[in-house]
């Protein structure tokens, strides 16, 4: 029976009784293609636009283990070349594993792949760890889930779903520490790229809030507005974390008692420290009867407003909506400073 070989690394099998005189060169033929599989370094031009094949031989070319016999079977391969296109550089349809270095230039996409399956994009400049299974190229250092280390240092992207350390993150211009994260330089700036029209969003915990330290500077400013078919009367509620604009769409149907709250569960005073402000609008229609807000409260306590004008309303305004503006300054923990508005819009 002839020589075979194995699938992966093209290891000749001699059968039995054959290559008589000459068994022991192919042997060692073999070793070579074991010294360049396990520690084997090779470096390829794929400069161009067109798709490179890889050049695989079996191991009785494999003759001088100073110097590989083919391009497949070794651990590292180094791309090299301008590229003027798009390529793909296919390797054998089987299982195997390379470290691989992208050394190439021209801003132009490199895809690594089993011949005939699917491909991993090599980032141009880096080394990478990759596996086939046969089908599909796999990018190791894409993939590796949960990592916990002492230090990184990276002069290029670090990146992913959630960073988390207890640590130090630090780059040029950035420095992220406990409970901190420093942006450095002229002009610093964080900006969303992604997507079109993208929206940024700063989410505190629960019920806390953003705090900008210094002056500000908007160029357009948008506001929530919570607006209901509701008709005042009895109690209204007014929960501030929801939103600093009620715009309620039926006409008031009694007097009521305005509750300005956090929410169900949580206090304005809670919410607010000594020293803040909070400013509300309360919008109201009325219709041929009008009524009007004789009763305001912070935290279910009556408080008596600072009116605007000197005088507190004693009626609505009808067939028009009133708009109450109040903001409450807050002097002590529960005790309050309110101004307080009432303006006609027909």
């Amino acid at each position: 029976m002839p020589s075979s070989y194995t699938s992966r690394l093209k290891l000749e099998r001699q059968a039995s009784g054959e290559n008589s005189g000459t068994w022991g060169n192919l042997v060692n033929y073999v070793f070579n293609r074991l010294d360049s599989s396990i520690k084997g370094y090779q470096s390829v031009s794929v400069a161009g636009s067109s798709n490179v094949t890889l050049t695989s031989n079996n191991s009785t070319s494999n003759t001088d283990d100073s110097s590989t016999d083919d391009q497949v079977h070794n651990a590292i391969l180094e791309f090299t070349g301008t590229l003027t296109g798009d390529i793909h550089v296919f390797t054998d349809a089987v299982e195997t594993k390379y470290t691989v270095f992208n050394n190439t230039s021209g801003a132009y996409t490199l895809t690594f792949a089993p011949t005939g399956g699917t491909g991993v994009a090599l980032k141009q400049g880096a080394k990478t760890l990759v596996y086939t299974d046969g089908t599909t190229m796999i990018d190791i250092m894409a993939n590796l889930g949960d990592i916990a280390m002492t230090s990184v240092t990276s002069s290029g992207n670090v990146s992913g779903t959630n960073i988390i350390g207890s640590a130090n993150v630090s780059g040029t211009n950035l420095v992220a520490s406990s409970n901190t994260i420093d942006i450095q330089g002229s002009a610093p700036n964080i900006t969303a790229t992604n997507g079109t029209n993208t929206d940024l969003t700063l989410t505190p915990n629960g019920y806390g809030l953003v705090t900008f330290a210094g002056g500000g500077k908007i160029q357009q400013l948008a506001e929530k507005v919570n607006t209901s078919a509701t008709a005042a009367t009895g109690t209204i509620n007014f929960d501030v974390i929801d939103g600093a604009v009620q715009n309620f769409t039926s006409n008031a149907s009694a007097n009521w008692t305005l509750n300005i709250r956090g929410n169900s569960s949580v206090t304005l005073d809670t919410l607010m420290d000594t020293g803040e402000s909070m400013t509300i609008a309360h919008i109201v229609p009325q219709g041929a009867t009008a009524y009007y807000a004789n009763v305001v409260q912070i935290d279910g306590s009556t408080v008596t407003p600072v009116w605007q004008g000197g005088s507190a309303p004693t009626e609505g305004n009808t067939d028009s909506s009133d708009v109450y503006t109040f903001t409450a300054i807050k002097t002590a923990a529960n005790t309050y400073t309110v101004l307080g508005s009432q303006t006609q819009f027909a």
